[in-house]
C-alpha cells in the first residue's frame, strides 16, 4: 500500500484509510463482532494503517471495536476519532463543543481505543454556540498535555478552518467528496492547498451508491440511515444511475476493474494529499477497495471522466434537511 502525508506535521498514513463507522453504525444492524475484528484486521494486514471511528457510531460502540482490533499493532497505525455531540440516553441530542465536553471525550474514548494518545481528533460538526477559536484551544491543550498528536475538523467551512488553524495548526479537514459530491471543489480544496492541510474524504463511494450494487430496486433496512436522504429516493436512485453505468463502462475498458475501484482511484488522482477512507462490512469488498490504490488513470481517462460527467445531473440532495443544518457551509 502506498502512502500519503496529512498535514505539514507529517503524519503518513496508508493512501486508502477505513471508515470503521458501518461496521457499528448507520447501516443497519452492526456487524457480528468477531467478524468486524477480523475485517479490520485484514485491512491492517493489507497495508491499511489509517482507521476512522467517532464517539457516536454506536455510540461508543465502535470505539471500542477498533481498541480491541487495533490493540495488537497500536503503534503501527493511526487511529481518527471524534468529539461534538451531544448524547442523551444512547442518541445524539445535538452539538456540543464546549471544552468541558471535548476534554471528557478524549477520556473516555483513551479508554475505549485502549491507547494513551488519539492520533487525530476531529471536531465532528461546528458547534454554532462555542467559538471555533475555543475549541481549537482546547485541543491545543490536550495536545500540549500528549494526549492528542492532531487537530482535524469535519464538514467545516472555509472560515472556520481559517480561524480554527490560526490558533492550532490543523492537520486534516474530513468531509463528503466524490464522483457525485464535488462541492469541495469550489472553496475548501484550494483553501487546504494554500494552508497546507490534507484532505480525508468520507462516503468516497457515496454511501455504496458508486459501488453499482444499489439500483432503484434497492430496500434499506429500518435502522439505514440512507431511508433518510433525499439522493437514496426510488426516483433519484433511477435517475442518477447513469453515473453508476459511467464508471461500469469504464471499469469494463480496464479490464474487470470494478465501478468502485474508478471511483476511489479517481478521488486518489485529485490531489497527492487526499485520502479516502471508504468503508465495508464484507471481507471481498475490502480487497477490491484496496486495489484501487494500484489503479492508475491516465490524464486522458480523467478527461474523458470529467467530459462524461459534465452531460450527468446528479439528482437529490446528499443529507436530509435536519442534518444539512449542522453543515458549516
Amino acid at each position: 500500500m502506498q502512502k500519503r502525508t496529512l498535514g505539514k506535521s507529517g503524519l503518513e498514513v496508508s493512501a486508502l484509510g477505513l471508515g470503521c463507522m458501518g461496521l457499528s453504525f448507520g447501516y443497519g444492524p452492526a456487524t457480528e463482532k468477531q467478524d468486524a475484528v477480523k475485517l479490520i484486521r485484514r485491512a491492517y494486514e493489507q497495508g491499511v494503517t489509517f482507521f476512522d471511528t467517532a464517539e457516536v457510531y454506536g455510540p461508543f460502540t465502535n470505539e471500542e471495536l477498533l481498541g480491541e482490533a487495533l490493540e495488537p499493532f497500536r503503534g503501527e497505525v493511526v487511529i481518527a476519532t471524534k468529539f461534538g455531540f451531544k448524547l442523551e440516553n444512547g442518541a445524539m441530542a445535538g452539538l456540543d463543543s464546549r471544552p468541558e465536553n471535548i476534554r471528557a471525550v478524549a477520556e473516555a474514548a483513551l479508554k475505549r481505543l485502549r491507547t494513551d494518545v488519539i492520533d487525530l481528533f476531529y471536531q465532528h460538526r461546528v458547534d454554532p454556540n462555542v467559538p471555533i477559536e475555543e475549541v481549537a484551544g482546547t485541543v491545543k491543550q490536550l495536545i500540549q498535555e500528549g494526549k492528542v498528536k492532531h487537530f482535524g475538523l469535519s464538514e467545516a467551512g472555509v472560515q472556520t478552518i481559517r480561524k480554527a488553524h490560526a490558533v492550532q495548526p490543523v492537520t486534516a479537514l474530513q468531509s463528503e467528496y466524490s464522483l457525485w459530491w464535488r462541492e469541495p471543489e469550489q472553496e475548501i480544496l484550494p483553501t487546504l492547498e494554500e494552508l497546507g492541510i490534507h484532505f480525508v474524504p468520507f462516503s468516497p463511494l457515496g454511501k455504496g451508491f458508486l459501488t453499482g450494487k444499489i439500483d432503484e430496486n434497492t430496500t434499506f433496512g429500518k435502522t439505514d440511515f440512507r431511508n433518510t436522504v433525499p439522493r437514496f429516493s426510488e426516483e433519484n436512485r433511477k435517475a442518477n444511475q447513469a453515473l453508476v453505468d459511467l464508471l461500469g463502462r469504464m471499469a469494463n475498458e480496464r479490464n474487470a476493474t470494478t465501478a468502485a475501484q474508478i471511483a476511489l482511484a479517481w478521488l486518489l488522482a485529485q490531489k497527492p494529499w487526499i485520502v479516502p477512507i471508504p468503508g465495508t462490512t464484507k471481507l471481498h469488498r475490502l480487497e477490491e477497495n484496496l486495489k484501487a490504490a494500484e489503479v492508475e488513470l491516465t490524464t486522458h481517462d480523467l478527461q474523458a471522466i470529467n467530459e462524461a460527467l459534465s452531460h450527468i445531473e446528479i439528482q437529490g440532495h446528499r443529507y436530509s434537511e435536519q442534518a444539512q443544518k449542522m453543515i458549516n457551509r
